[in-house]
C-alpha cells in the first residue's frame, strides 16, 4: 500500500467542504503529461490507498509486458476511526490508513507502449475499482 515516509502531524481534521467547493474543477494534474492515455476523475472522491493499489494491479495484469502505466496520485491524507461498537466521545480514533483527495479532472492514472484498445480496457477496468466516476481520455497532440 501507498503510506508517507514521514508525517508531520499523525492525525489530521475532517476537513469538510461544501459540495459546491468539493466539485469546483481541479487545476492540477488535468492533463495527460507521461503516457499516450489517462483515466480522469468527473467527480469529487476520497480514494483509499488500498483502492489506488488494486487499480494499478488489474492495470498492470491488464498491459502486460509491454505497457507503462502512472499513477498521478499520492495518499497523503490519514484517516482515522473508532472500534466497533464503541460509544461516543473519549477522543479522536485510531489511524486506520491514507486516502488522495480527488476533484473533479484530475487524472489518476496513465498507460502507454500498447493499443488503443488494450489501454482503453485497462483503465476502464481500473475505474471499476476506484470510488470515483472517471473516464479515459487521449493525449492531446502538441
Amino acid at each position: 500500500m501507498l503510506t508517507p515516509k514521514k508525517v508531520k502531524y499523525r492525525k489530521w481534521q475532517t476537513g469538510r467542504m461544501s459540495l459546491k467547493r468539493r466539485s469546483s474543477p481541479d487545476t492540477r494534474g488535468v492533463t495527460v503529461a507521461f503516457g499516450s492515455h489517462g483515466l480522469k476523475a468527473t467527480a469529487p472522491a476520497r480514494v483509499k490507498s488500498n483502492q489506488i493499489e488494486a487499480a494499478r494491479r488489474v492495470i498492470s495484469r491488464t498491459l502486460g509486458k509491454t505497457g507503462k502505466a502512472w499513477i498521478r496520485i499520492f495518499p497523503d491524507r490519514p484517516y482515522t476511526a473508532k472500534a466497533a461498537e464503541v460509544g461516543m466521545g473519549k477522543g479522536k480514533g485510531d489511524l486506520q490508513g491514507y486516502v488522495f483527495e480527488v476533484r473533479p479532472g484530475r487524472i489518476l492514472f496513465e498507460v502507454e507502449g500498447v493499443s488503443d484498445e488494450v489501454a482503453r480496457e485497462a483503465l476502464r477496468k481500473a475505474s471499476t475499482k476506484l470510488p470515483v466516476k472517471a473516464k479515459v481520455v487521449l493525449r492531446d497532440p502538441a
